[in-house]
């Protein structure tokens, strides 16, 4: 839910979600979570953060594209 498909200048689709946050130190929790998820996945997406936000943009690299572990990843970030 709330996740965009894209693609990007080469081409490569890949997903991509904004959150919005109180202040920083909500938008802060979020990504370290966000990294420790990442972190046992072995599967690591694109992180941008500031005051209120966080942005993850996921793909698979290897494969220049989407794979089911990048739906899972995000399925799994959503539960946060």
């Amino acid at each position: 839910d709330g996740w965009d498909v894209l693609k990007d200048e080469h081409n490569n689709y890949f997903i991509k979600k904004n959150f919005k946050f109180k202040d920083f130190v909500g938008s802060e929790k979020f990504v370290k979570e966000v990294g420790r998820i990442a972190e046992i996945e072995n599967h690591h997406p694109d992180i941008s953060f500031g005051w209120g936000y966080a942005n993850i943009k996921i793909s698979t690299h290897a494969i220049k594209g989407l794979a089911e572990s990048d739906f899972v990843l995000a399925a799994k970030i959503d539960k946060i």
